[in-house]
């Protein structure tokens, strides 16, 4: 199946850089590396195909953690597709430098197939959906049939597919999104994350029947002085 290729319109944002990518040997890269073995080893019995990387709220680093860790699965060789699934702040098209004039809601909306708005990345193996154009109603399309026919449609394609999602607080569609994927990620950011607002994302999962593989650990200072991101799970 060939798909679009990246045809880059602006300047990434570097704010979201895909340092997995960029520098596959630092540190950063190492920690991605196993969250994804974590992952992987987190289900015996049911192998993990389909995740979804959230936060209790904004600016808490999910996207930025969900894009790194598409492109760390993609490199052992499978083929990942990187779902922008934050319908009312999507991020996908900034951080890979691409148009979002077609994406998920347009393959949702049945204006457009997976197959020809899926759009190939200069990383091998990894493709991503962009959210496409914000829709009056994201709750109502991630509840739609088109949502379960999607997710039927990806997995025919994909070895795995993550989808990026808005805040857990913020609004419904973590949560409908955390029923219909394999498992989900939560990320924190140290000395941001305040605790009672993790506790109730915790407790949206929960009620939400999603299996929590772990939580990654974002922003912790080290004490060596040398400040960068760390990520970590908890099982």
């Amino acid at each position: 199946m060939a798909f679009k290729k990246n045809k880059k319109i602006r300047t990434p944002d570097p704010a979201r850089k895909l340092i997995a990518s960029l520098d596959p040997k630092s540190p950063i890269s190492e920690q991605y590396r196993t969250i994804r073995t974590n992952i992987q080893y987190s289900s015996i019995d049911n192998e993990i195909h389909t995740l979804m990387v959230t936060s209790s709220g904004p600016g808490e680093g999910k996207s930025t953690s969900a894009a790194n860790l598409a492109v760390v699965f993609a490199q052992l060789g499978k083929k990942v597709l990187l779902v922008d699934a934050d319908l009312r702040k999507p991020t996908a098209h900034r951080t890979f430098g691409v148009n979002n004039l077609f994406g998920f809601t347009t393959v949702l909306t049945k204006q457009s197939t997976l197959e020809k708005t899926v759009i190939e990345t200069e990383e091998k193996d990894l493709y991503i959906l962009t959210s496409g154009p914000v829709p009056p109603n994201p709750a109502e399309l991630l509840s739609s049939k088109s949502m379960e026919k999607f997710i039927e449609d990806a997995k025919m394609l994909f070895d795995y597919i993550i989808f990026d999602t808005p805040p857990l607080l913020a609004v419904a569609d973590p949560q409908i999104i955390a029923n219909k994927v394999d498992g989900s990620v939560f990320v924190v950011s140290s000395g941001k994350t305040e605790i009672e607002a993790a506790k109730k994302a915790k407790e949206l999962l929960e009620n939400a029947k999603s299996k929590l593989l772990g939580v990654v650990l974002n922003n912790k200072e080290m004490k060596n002085n040398d400040y960068y991101y760390y990520y970590g799970t908890k099982g």
